[in-house]
């Protein structure tokens, strides 16, 4: 698994910001556990959406992880509003 450059301790706490702002952004309402999981979860999904369309991750580094993660737990909490409908 690829974390951008960022080791697994900066990967949960930026995951948990990056799942925080997407739940503030989205309206949901989850937890601070829900959130590091979307946040990470996120991450690694769009990470592997980019590879799939030949594009490069964001960058490397704490923010381009937080970007990733913040994308990626957008749509993470969209599909899943579309998937409960």
């Amino acid at each position: 698994m690829h974390l951008n450059g960022v080791g697994w301790i900066a990967a949960i706490i930026i995951g948990g910001l990056a799942g925080w702002f997407a739940e503030m952004v989205m309206k949901s309402n989850t937890g601070i556990f829900m959130n590091i999981i979307i946040g990470i979860v996120g991450a690694i999904v769009l990470n592997a959406i980019l590879q799939a369309l030949n594009f490069g991750p964001f960058g490397v580094g704490w923010t381009a992880y937080l970007i990733t993660g913040f994308i990626g737990a957008c749509l993470l909490i969209w599909v899943g509003r579309l998937v409960r409908r």
